[in-house]
C-alpha cells in the first residue's frame, strides 16, 4: 500500500462518518464513489443499518436506532463504524457488559455513570466505544470495529 493510500483511507473514513448526516435524505450517496476513489478500496455506507459483513455475533451492537452504519476495506481487513441512539448516559454499562459476555476483553474503561468509553480486543476484533450526548440525536453510542492486528 502506498504512503498516500495509508493517509487517504483513514481520511476518508473520518470525512463519511462526518458526512453521513448530510447525506441520509439523498438518492444514492456519491461521496461514497469518491472516497472508493481516493482510497483504491471499497466503502459501505449502508445509512440506518449494519453495513455488510458487521461481525455482529462478535461484536454485538446495543439495541437502538442505528444512525449511521459505514465500512471502509474489504475482507479481513474492513472497518466498521455504527452509531447507534441510546436510552441513555448509562449505556455504556450495558454495552460493557455485552461486549465482555461475547468475549471482548476490556483494555481501557473510561468514566462512569454519565457516559464513557470503552476499548477491547478478542483474538479476532479491537472495539472501541464512546458513550456521549449529541445536541441532535441525544445519548449516542457509537462503535469502531477494526481487524485485530496480528503480529
Amino acid at each position: 500500500m502506498t504512503s498516500a493510500r495509508r493517509i487517504a483511507a483513514p481520511v476518508a473514513l473520518a470525512l463519511s462518518i462526518a458526512l453521513v448526516p448530510l447525506l441520509s435524505g439523498c438518492m444514492g450517496n456519491p461521496i461514497e464513489s469518491v472516497i472508493e476513489g481516493a482510497t483504491g478500496g471499497e466503502v459501505d455506507l449502508g445509512g440506518s443499518s449494519l453495513p455488510s459483513g458487521y461481525p455482529e455475533q462478535e461484536v454485538p451492537v446495543i439495541d437502538g436506532e442505528i444512525l449511521f452504519g459505514g465500512g471502509l476495506g474489504s475482507g479481513d481487513s474492513k472497518v466498521f463504524n455504527v452509531t447507534i441512539r441510546v436510552s441513555g448516559e448509562t449505556a455504556i454499562d450495558d454495552i460493557r457488559a455485552q461486549l465482555e459476555g461475547a468475549g471482548i476483553v476490556a483494555q481501557a474503561d473510561v468514566g462512569g455513570a454519565a457516559a464513557g468509553t470503552f476499548v477491547g480486543t478478542s483474538d479476532a476484533w479491537g472495539v472501541l466505544v464512546v458513550v456521549s450526548e449529541d445536541g441532535t440525536n441525544g445519548w449516542v453510542a457509537n462503535y469502531t470495529v477494526t481487524p485485530a492486528v496480528t503480529p
